[in-house]
């Protein structure tokens, strides 16, 4: 790993944790999740900080999601370095989720996959008026992970499935809505907000920078959303947005036209996903669920040929294997969520800080 990857810092009080690598968008590497994990540990039990902060350099966004073009290239050789990415990945969500110290995210610009994971568990998660979040992953081939499940399938009403399998990009106001992200501040004003945070106290500081919450697109959706992703299906949830399309939805059909070209496999198993993780208690039950699910798409057709399309070739133009939903049989499905074995991601549930200090 370049030392310049991801950057610690200890200015006041404050724990400051920079990703740098602005023209990857800060995309996740197993080096920086692995520095990450080691240093937030090692934080946890410093007196001399009294709370961390995580932001990303350059001013496209706080972080991509994690380096898929490593993860094709991990799959073509057949190796094993995503299944320890996500393992120390998925740890890493765990510990910033029970994080014993206010975990402050400034998720200003693209917060995707990965970048969720290391913010929206945070207890403080500030979005801009230039965030972009979301859970991309089935236009991947993939599924959402890093807690994405958890977090979404607790979502008002059925707001978090349409996030999860549309993959759609959401501003600031769609993030506090589905329960990502918790204030809205000025971009303009964060060196600001960095300076007072050094020495004084996040619930003394944020309320000076918070802005008046707009009204979410998804809230003002809420009637037809909760409507058709309360079917069971996919396939189900799809003739129910048809007959919305039908009555002069627009927006309904222009869902319809976006889940169309995601892989039909990955909507499957991500309706299903959300489906297990809303019955789950804690956020390490649905991350081991997420582990068991994510290494069975390492060995699927789906995961290779989304990254391919999408960022190796990028020709836009995948071919996802089964074709359609008809042919996503729920055995194909099942099958996803089988047990690992020797193999399981073993995380106890609220006391991740405890485990990973000890270990």
């Amino acid at each position: 790993m370049s030392e310049s990857e991801i950057l610690f810092e200890v200015r006041g009080t404050l724990g400051l944790v920079t990703l740098n690598r602005p023209r990857a968008v800060n995309a996740l590497t197993g080096s920086m999740v692995d520095a990450m994990l080691q240093t937030l540990t090692t934080w946890a039990s410093d007196p001399a900080i009294a709370q961390v902060l995580v932001h990303g350099a350059g001013d496209r966004g706080l972080c991509a999601g994690g380096d898929i073009v490593a993860i094709h290239r991990d799959i073509s050789a057949g190796g094993r370095q995503t299944a320890d990415f996500w393992d120390t990945e998925y740890r890493l969500n765990a510990l910033i989720n029970s994080y014993p110290k206010p975990y402050i995210a400034y998720m200003d610009g693209l917060v995707l996959g990965g970048g969720v994971g290391i913010s929206a568990h945070g207890s403080h998660r500030i979005v801009t008026e230039r965030t972009r979040s979301g859970m991309p992953e089935t236009t991947l081939g993939f599924c959402p992970d890093v807690g994405g499940t958890y977090l979404l399938s607790r979502s008002p009403g059925h707001s978090g499935i349409h996030a999860a399998l549309t993959g759609d990009h959401l501003g600031g106001a769609e993030a506090i809505y589905l329960g990502l992200a918790d204030y809205l501040v000025d971009s303009a004003r964060f060196p600001q907000l960095l300076e007072r945070l050094q020495d004084h106290p996040v619930e003394q500081v944020l309320p000076r920078f918070v802005l008046p919450q707009p009204v979410a697109n998804l809230e003002t959706w809420a009637e037809w959303i909760d409507v058709a992703y309360a079917r069971p299906t996919v396939l189900e949830i799809i003739a129910t947005l048809h007959e919305f399309g039908l009555s002069g939805n627009g927006q309904a059909q222009k869902t319809i036209e976006t889940l169309a070209k995601k892989s039909p496999t990955a909507l499957a198993v991500t309706l299903e996903s959300l489906h297990r993780a809303g019955n789950l208690e804690s956020l390490e039950a649905v991350l081991e669920q997420e582990y068991r699910v994510g290494l069975r798409f390492l060995e699927s057709d789906d995961f290779p040929e989304g990254i391919r399309a999408q960022v190796i070739d990028k020709d836009y133009a995948p071919v996802w294997n089964p074709a359609t939903l008809h042919d996503v049989t729920p055995e194909s499905v099942a099958a996803f969520f089988a047990p690992l074995g020797e193999h399981e991601l073993r995380l106890t549930p609220s006391s991740s800080v405890t485990q990973t200090i000890e270990s």
